[in-house]
C-alpha cells in the first residue's frame, strides 16, 4: 500500500503543487471547525460506502453538503447504500475509518471503487483532503486534483448535491 510519502512523491512528479499542514487527528467535519478556518480552499467530507451488490464508492463533497444517502443511489445508480467495512477501506483505499479521502484512490490500482464528487468541490479552488492520515490536511489546487485523479486512472461521478443530480462523468 502507498503512504503518505508515495502520495506527495506521486503529486511533485507530476507536477502538482501541494502544501500539507500538521495537525491533531481529526475523526469527523465537526471536530475540524477550526482546523478549517487556517487553511484556506474547500475542505471535505469523505465517505466510504457499499452498496447492496457489493460495489464500492467513496463520495467526496464538500464539507458543508448535505448527503442523502436515499436520494443519492438513484442518482448514481447504485443499490442500497451502507457505510463501508474498515477491512475493505484498508484493503481498496490504504486508509483507516477517520482517515478516508479521495487521495486514497492511488491505492485502488484495480479500481474496485466508484468515485463520486460534489459539484461544488469539483469546482473549487483550492481543494483539501487528508494525505491518507487524519493528522494532516494537503492542499492542492482544482486543477492539480484532477491531474491527480488522471494519474491514477479515475474519472469522477460529478453530482451536484444540491440539484441532486448527476453533473458529468469527467
Amino acid at each position: 500500500m502507498k503512504t503518505r510519502d508515495d502520495l506527495l512523491a506521486l503529486l511533485a512528479e507530476i507536477g502538482v503543487a501541494a502544501t500539507t499542514h500538521e495537525h491533531r487527528a481529526v475523526f469527523t467535519v465537526g471536530e475540524s471547525g477550526d482546523l478549517k478556518a487556517a487553511i484556506p480552499g474547500a475542505h471535505t467530507k469523505n465517505l466510504f460506502l457499499k452498496d447492496a451488490k457489493d460495489q464500492l464508492w467513496l463520495i467526496s463533497a464538500e464539507g458543508h453538503a448535505a448527503i442523502d444517502l436515499k436520494r443519492l443511489r438513484t442518482v448514481i445508480g447504485s443499490a442500497k447504500l451502507s457505510f463501508g467495512r474498515a477491512e475493505p477501506m484498508a484493503e481498496t483505499l490504504g486508509v483507516t475509518p477517520g482517515s478516508v479521502t479521495a487521495f486514497g484512490l492511488i491505492n485502488d490500482v484495480a479500481h474496485r471503487v466508484r468515485f463520486v464528487l460534489d459539484r461544488t468541490l469539483a469546482e473549487a479552488e483550492p481543494v483539501n483532503f487528508h494525505p491518507m492520515t487524519n493528522a494532516a490536511t494537503t492542499t492542492v489546487s482544482g486543477e492539480g486534483f484532477r491531474r491527480f485523479l488522471a494519474a491514477v486512472g479515475v474519472a469522477p461521478l460529478v453530482v451536484d448535491f444540491v440539484a441532486m443530480s448527476v453533473v458529468a462523468a469527467r
